[in-house]
C-alpha cells in the first residue's frame, strides 16, 4: 500500500474510533455509488444519520485536510447522500460532517470534527 493510501486508511480508522467514543455507531464504511464514495455513515442515539467525510494528512504536508474539502466535493457528497437516503428509505435527520485528521511523526493523530459542515442537515 502506498504511503498516501496508508495514511488515508489509518486516518479513517482513527476517525472511526473517535466517533465510536462519541456515541456514534458506524453503519457503513467506504460506501460507494459510482462515481462517489461516502467515507463513513454513522447513527447517533438521537436517531440522526451522519455522513462523514474524512481527510487525513501527515503533519507538515503541503495542504491541510480542510483544504481538500472543496465546494465541488460537497456537491458530490450531497448527491451520494441523497442516493443513500433514497436507497435506504431514511426518514430521519441527516447531517454532512467533516473530520480533519493529522498524523504526527510519533503515530498519534489530531482530529478535528466539524458537524453539519455545510449546513445541509435535512
Amino acid at each position: 500500500m502506498g504511503d498516501t493510501l496508508r495514511i488515508g486508511a489509518e486516518g479513517e480508522k482513527a476517525a472511526m474510533e473517535w466517533l465510536r467514543q462519541h456515541d456514534h455507531v458506524v453503519v457503513e464504511r467506504n460506501w460507494r455509488t459510482p462515481p462517489h464514495e461516502i467515507d463513513l455513515v454513522t447513527l447517533t442515539n438521537d436517531g440522526h444519520y451522519h455522513f462523514v467525510e474524512v481527510k487525513t494528512r501527515h503533519i507538515g504536508s503541503l495542504t491541510t485536510p480542510e483544504e481538500a474539502l472543496t465546494s465541488k466535493k460537497i456537491r458530490n457528497l450531497t448527491k451520494a447522500i441523497n442516493h443513500y437516503v433514497q436507497m435506504h428509505a431514511i426518514d430521519s435527520e441527516v447531517w454532512l460532517d467533516f473530520m480533519a485528521v493529522v498524523e504526527h511523526d510519533d503515530g498519534s493523530y489530531t482530529i478535528d470534527y466539524v458537524p453539519d459542515v455545510a449546513n445541509l442537515h435535512w
